[in-house]
């Protein structure tokens, strides 16, 4: 199972970004996909996560300004970042849990400066 994740790079305070990050591979099932973060010096923290039935879950903080999506016919989640803020700069990491187990992504970079 590969995941390839895209849509990271430098952004301006108040921008947005939309990652996105493919799965592909022996797949029968996806339960749960999912983005965690780790910034530099900090552990890797849950950003959201959707369940196959679309239930989602968000982080406090990005509450408002994230929104998680997919789309299972291309085994695909999405999170769009909107209002970013200078302490949303870390790497993203795509997961998924699947019926064989759970699979990271290798991360995208979003770093928000000015």
């Amino acid at each position: 199972v590969q995941l390839e994740e895209s849509g990271g790079g430098l952004v301006q305070p108040g921008g947005s970004l939309r990652l996105s990050c493919a799965a592909s591979g022996s797949i029968f099932k996806i339960y749960t996909m999912g983005w965690f973060r780790q910034a530099p010096g900090k552990k890797r923290e849950l950003v959201a996560s959707i369940t196959s039935g679309g239930s989602t879950d968000i982080a406090d903080s990005m509450k408002g300004r994230f929104t998680i999506s997919r789309d299972n016919a291309k085994n695909t989640v999405y999170l769009q970042m909107n209002s970013l803020k200078p302490e949303d700069t870390a790497v993203y990491y795509c997961k998924i849990l699947g019926v064989t187990g759970a699979y990271w992504g290798r991360g995208t970079q979003v770093t928000v400066s000015s």
